[in-house]
Parts: structure tokens; C-alpha cells; sequence
């Protein structure tokens, strides 16, 4: 077994001396590439190839700058936090005016009045502004806001007869933008079943859902030329028998109407009954129209 391994590494005198030579040759070379300086080739190029080439450089490296910049997040300014708003730049002060309002269960819905309550500068407004994200049901309010505007205006420039509002048909009440069958209907339901008749355009505001642009553009086509008979009273004699068969009028609110004006010798003006507690506020315009003072 020895004796085979050997034989592989018996070489003839012949290939001793080729496989010498080559050692040596490759020595030689070794010592030459290490220590013969051989003179670099020379390359010109054009100073405006190598301006241009520097220029595409800086071109990717710009581009790569960009895409690897942290882009700026959106947000709902109502939900600034004492952190995130000193980051933003405000102070103390303005931050404390936005947490007071929002403790109040107001919402801010505009850049604008984003400044008013916090009275934070123009300067820092118009940093912050382009950062403001508003619900979708905010812009949308917006929008609409604009389009009825618009649609109003087109309305009031229109050279309209107007109709009896208390003789107007389910077609009629159709023909003004925004009231269709629904609308319609329930507005002549609550003329003829509840009223017997409209005395004032105010008492549209008792018709469910109507919005008070939907309201100014009837008022715009219509006028109430039979306007139904109100017997009215005085508001500093009528007892409590009377008063409740106003609309929006109960007993318990009678009463109180009644105790304000022993307390306080009489109304000298119907604005007075706002201050009566548990009276309707948002139904004084309806109410106002059953009363007087003398």
C-alpha cells in the first residue's frame, strides 16, 4: 500500500527539471509585478462628456435623496396631543386653548378656526396647514355648502311669480331643487291635517327635515297669500288653560311662563320667554307668531 502511494510522486529526471524551471519562472514574475513600476496609459475625456457625466450623478443621487426623505403624515388637528403640538412648534399657551375647546365637546372643522381658538401665528398656520386632515363628512358639509349657495343665488336672480305656498300642488312644491315626493308630501300632510293652512312661512321649520336652505329657496317660489286666521294672546293675561293649546306648549312649561311673569310683573317682550325655563328655544319663531304684549 506504501509502495503505490510513493509512486505517485516518482518523477524522472526529465520532469524534476521542467517542474524547477517553472517554480523559478514563476518567481521571477512575482518579483517583477512587485517591484517593476510599469507607466500607466494616459485617458482623455472631453471636459463636457465629464460635465455631463457628473451632472447624471447628481441627478440619481437628488432622486435617491427624495425617495429615501421620510414623507409628512396627515392628522386631524382636533386630536393634537401636548407632545405632538410642541414638535409642531406651538406653545403652551395654544395648546392648553385647543384642549380647553375640545373639552367642551366642540369640534374645530377649518384651518380658520383652528387660529381662532388657538391663536396660534400666520406664520405657523401656514406650516401647519398643509398637515391638516378633516373628516370626509367635513369637506363634504363644504361642498355642499357651496353648491346650495350657489343654487341660491340662481334662484334669487330668477324672475319668478310666486304661488300661494296654502294652494301649491305636490308638482309645485317638486319644482324647487332639493324637494322631491318625501319633502313634498310631508309639507302639505302638515298644512292641511295639522294647521288647516300655513299663517307664516316660519312654520316650515316644524316640517321634519326640512333645512333652512330648503326652506329659503320655498320662500323664494311661493308667498302665503291666505294666510290661516290666528287668534293671538297677550302673553300677561293668558292663563295656563290658553297656553298650552299653543304648539310646543305643555302644561309644565305654562306654568313656568306664567310663574316668570308674577316674579317679574309681566313681559315687556316676547324674547323674554327664552329665559323661562323648559321653553323650546328652537321653536320661538313658531310660538312668537300666537302671542303679543300690551
Amino acid at each position: 500500500m506504501m509502495n503505490k502511494f510513493k509512486s505517485h510522486f516518482l518523477f524522472s529526471k526529465k520532469q524534476r527539471s521542467g517542474i524547477f524551471l517553472l517554480l523559478i519562472i514563476s518567481v521571477v514574475l512575482q518579483l517583477v509585478y512587485f517591484f517593476v513600476d510599469f507607466p500607466a496609459e494616459d485617458v482623455s475625456i472631453a471636459p463636457d462628456v465629464l460635465e455631463a457625466y457628473n451632472k447624471d450623478i447628481d441627478s440619481l443621487r437628488l432622486e435617491k435623496l427624495k425617495a429615501n426623505k421620510p414623507k409628512p403624515y396627515t392628522f386631524n388637528p382636533n386630536f393634537i396631543t401636548d407632545y405632538k403640538g410642541s414638535k409642531l412648534g406651538m406653545s403652551i399657551k395654544e395648546i392648553d386653548r385647543l384642549l380647553a375647546y375640545r373639552k367642551q365637546g366642540k369640534w374645530i372643522n377649518s384651518v380658520k378656526q383652528f387660529q381662532e381658538v388657538t391663536q396660534v401665528s400666520d406664520t405657523l398656520l401656514h406650516k401647519m396647514a398643509p398637515l391638516f386632515k378633516f373628516p370626509d363628512w367635513v369637506v363634504a358639509s363644504k361642498k355642499q355648502k357651496k353648491f346650495s349657495t350657489k343654487i341660491l343665488k340662481a334662484d334669487s336672480k330668477k324672475s319668478i311669480v310666486k304661488k300661494d305656498l296654502n294652494k301649491a300642488t305636490l308638482k309645485d312644491l317638486k319644482s324647487v331643487f332639493g324637494i322631491g315626493d318625501v319633502f313634498a308630501n310631508r309639507i302639505i300632510k302638515y298644512r292641511d291635517q295639522v294647521l288647516g293652512g300655513f299663517a307664516s312661512y316660519k312654520e316650515l321649520k316644524a316640517v321634519y327635515g326640512l333645512t333652512p336652505e330648503l326652506i329659503t329657496r320655498i320662500n323664494n317660489r311661493f308667498e302665503i297669500k291666505t294666510p290661516r286666521k290666528i287668534t293671538k294672546l297677550n302673553l300677561n293675561t293668558a292663563n295656563t288653560e290658553q297656553l298650552v293649546n299653543i304648539s310646543y306648549i305643555d302644561y309644565e312649561v305654562a306654568k313656568n311662563i306664567i310663574e316668570y311673569r308674577s316674579l317679574r310683573e309681566g313681559y315687556t317682550s316676547l324674547t323674554e320667554l327664552t329665559k323661562v325655563k323648559g321653553f323650546p328655544v328652537n321653536k320661538f319663531d313658531i310660538i312668537e307668531l300666537y302671542l303679543y304684549i300690551e
